[in-house]
């Protein structure tokens, strides 16, 4: 992630934001890589994206219960609704800069 102002997501509005959508790019990366190398486990995703495994664990169940991984039992597979969520997702995030662009300073 690239570093930007020191925001504590307790104390203000845009720290809030900024946490979430760095935890909706772990999501997407976990998304992706389950997408990538399916079946995949725990240990395997969590080396593999260099993330600790209660982090991994984390966004595996939040991916589940949204639809977009399946647990198998030789691990994580990704549904048809991950294939819907990576192709729009170039045109979900514009329309996020888009917004974001109609609230900055002039």
């Amino acid at each position: 992630m690239a570093d930007g102002p020191a925001l504590s997501p307790d104390a203000d509005l845009l720290g809030k934001m900024r946490s979430e959508i760095e935890l909706l790019a772990r999501h997407l990366e976990v998304a992706k890589a389950v997408g990538t190398h399916q079946p995949i486990g725990i240990m395997k995703l969590s080396e593999l994206l260099g993330e600790p495994v209660h982090r991994v664990r984390y966004s595996l169940h939040v991916l589940e219960a949204q639809g977009y991984i399946a647990a198998s039992p030789a691990g994580a597979v990704a549904t048809e609704r991950t294939a819907v969520l990576l192709n729009g997702l170039d045109d979900e995030i514009a329309h996020l800069i888009a917004l974001l662009q109609t609230i900055r300073k002039p």
